[in-house]
């Protein structure tokens, strides 16, 4: 095995992951989080609906239309958890409101 032959060398690291995107910010609009899980609640449970209307033989579009609308309502959670978020970082003093803006903006893109 030469020097520069890794395909045996347990010494060898895997590539890391990218780091995952902190905001480092947790939503503090009580009203907010409530809604949000509220409606992620109900998602969850249209999600189970799904299931059993898949098992039970129901029709391609029928299933299709409620997963569309699961979609919908996950995504509008999103929505409103980085609006909600933008909102409060803004209104905060202390935080650097481009860098925030950007990086919820990226959050916001990868819905789309």
């Amino acid at each position: 095995m030469s020097p520069h032959d890794t395909t045996l060398n347990s010494t060898a690291k895997p590539p890391s992951a990218p780091a995952p995107l902190d905001l480092g910010h947790v939503l503090q609009d009580e009203a907010q989080v409530v809604a949000i899980s509220k409606r992620l609640k109900r998602a969850h449970g249209q999600i189970g609906a799904i299931v059993r209307m898949l098992e039970e033989g129901r029709s391609c579009e029928d299933v299709v239309t409620q997963m569309a609308a699961v979609g919908k309502a996950i995504n509008t959670a999103a929505f409103t958890l980085i609006s909600a978020s933008l909102r409060e970082c803004l209104a905060d003093p202390t935080v650097d409101g481009e860098a925030v803006t950007q990086r919820l903006q990226k959050l916001f893109l990868s819905l789309a």
